[in-house]
């Protein structure tokens, strides 16, 4: 049965009418009061919905009994459950994802899928900062509902500054991103400035998708959301060791991760390849 449902909710164009042809922020106003509802009248059935529909895997988490929905999508992991790869040149993957569009920034032109460009000066807000990344490396990180949706640092990094776009909330799964020109640039995110061991810079930029959509920096503010922080940028000076937590979505959503023309990623990367938290994903 439930085989069969999942193969109908992702024939392209109903999953795509689903999704995004409603009202966009308030589904996802909606469905985040819900989230955070802990009355077992609403978090039991929300739960158990969210298990049957988004093929969850509990094995490492901290715990399995969870008051709210929201309470589930940003579970803890138990100790020991994430290793992050050693040595100052490696850069981890930050969370854990299935890999998406990635390669070389070409010119200041990323891709989002095959076909599908946009301009990271148009993601980036500050044309600078884009620019010292115009012939650099990308990848795209890709959280989907059930997993583990906290994120943590790649290397050992000192955050310089991290700037709130708000937006509108796209599902980021294939089948919008083949539809939606420019989605990334449409949708709330935040821009993360670091630099690890000998100055080598790195951008973090998490996209929120629709439904829960939240961001929170962890390493910034434990209680607000970085919505309730406001537009702009932000400088800011935090140390933050590799594979220290920095934050999390909601809900699911996606991490695009930028390193310098200096860099390479990984060898062997494809798209569509799961990943997991502290696995090596690229070199400086």
């Amino acid at each position: 049965m439930r085989a069969g449902l999942m193969r109908v909710l992702m024939q392209e164009d109903l999953n795509f009418l689903l999704t995004n042809r409603l009202p966009r922020r308030w589904a996802t106003k909606m469905v985040g009061r819900i989230a955070a509802i802990e009355h077992p009248l609403v978090a039991k059935p929300a739960l158990a919905a969210w298990r049957f529909f988004c093929d969850v895997d509990l094995r490492d988490a901290e715990t399995t009994r969870f008051a709210s929905l929201r309470d589930g999508f940003i579970r803890r992991l138990r100790d020991g459950a994430r290793v992050f790869a050693e040595g100052d040149a490696v850069v981890a993957s930050p969370c854990d994802a299935i890999v998406g569009a990635h390669g070389r920034v070409e010119n200041g032109q990323v891709y989002q899928v095959k076909g599908f460009p946009y301009r990271l000066a148009e993601l980036v807000p500050d044309a600078a900062l884009a620019a010292r990344f115009a012939d650099g490396w990308f990848v795209t990180l890709r959280l989907t509902a059930g997993m583990y949706h906290r994120f943590h640092a790649p290397a050992d990094l000192t955050v310089e500054a991290v700037t709130y776009q708000s937006g509108d909330c796209w599902n980021v799964n294939p089948i919008a991103l083949r539809r939606v020109e420019r989605l990334f640039c449409r949708n709330e995110r935040a821009v993360i400035e670091a630099r690890g061991t000998g100055g080598r810079e790195l951008l973090l930029v998490p996209v929120a998708a629709i439904l829960v959509a939240s961001i929170r920096l962890t390493f910034l503010d434990t209680e607000r959301t970085l919505r309730e922080h406001g537009p702009g940028r932000r400088a800011c000076d935090v140390a933050v060791t590799k594979g220290a937590e920095m934050g999390c979505f909601e809900h699911g959503s996606t991490i695009v991760m930028f390193l310098p023309g200096g860099a390479r990623l990984r060898e062997g990367l494809q798209e569509g390849q799961p990943i997991r938290a502290g696995e090596a994903i690229a070199e400086w």
